[in-house]
């Protein structure tokens, strides 16, 4: 794993956090992360890196990330929390329900809609958070 302070390590520099070696493999392996893992897949990959960190450090250091406006949680539906850094833009997630996969999109049509609809009822939308739970074309409903 490189060895450059990630921006989830600065992220808790900045808030006064003490980040212990396994902090920064777990901040390392989330920010690493192209998909959207749950707390037993970063074990996984943190265990890789350093086998003396357990899944209950995993469990702890990703609730402080959280806690601390590092890191954002999502529940896809599946029973599994899943995190993500939080993003530098805005971005809104599809789900394909046979295989789990998360893809991240954005859209700028469906932005504009969005603040329409609040503003039609009266509302400034100020954040939102979209998720499309699909399963592929070619498969029968």
């Amino acid at each position: 794993m490189e060895s450059r302070t990630s921006s989830i390590e600065e992220a808790c520099i900045a808030k006064g956090m003490r980040m212990t070696d396994q902090r920064r493999v777990i901040a390392r392996v989330i920010e690493a992360a192209a998909d959207h893992p749950d707390v037993e897949e970063l074990h996984r990959r943190a265990a890789s890196v350093d086998s003396n960190i357990s899944l209950s450090t995993v469990y702890r250091t990703v609730k402080l990330f959280e806690d601390s406006g590092i890191i954002t949680r999502h529940a896809f539906g599946d029973g599994r929390a899943r995190y993500e850094t939080i993003p530098e833009a805005h971005h809104d997630h599809l789900i394909d329900l046979r295989s789990g996969r998360v893809v991240e999109f954005q859209s700028e049509e469906i932005e504009r809609l969005q603040a329409e609809v609040a503003r039609k009822l009266g509302y400034r939308l100020v954040d939102h958070r979209l998720e499309l739970y699909c399963v592929p074309l070619d498969e029968e409903s």
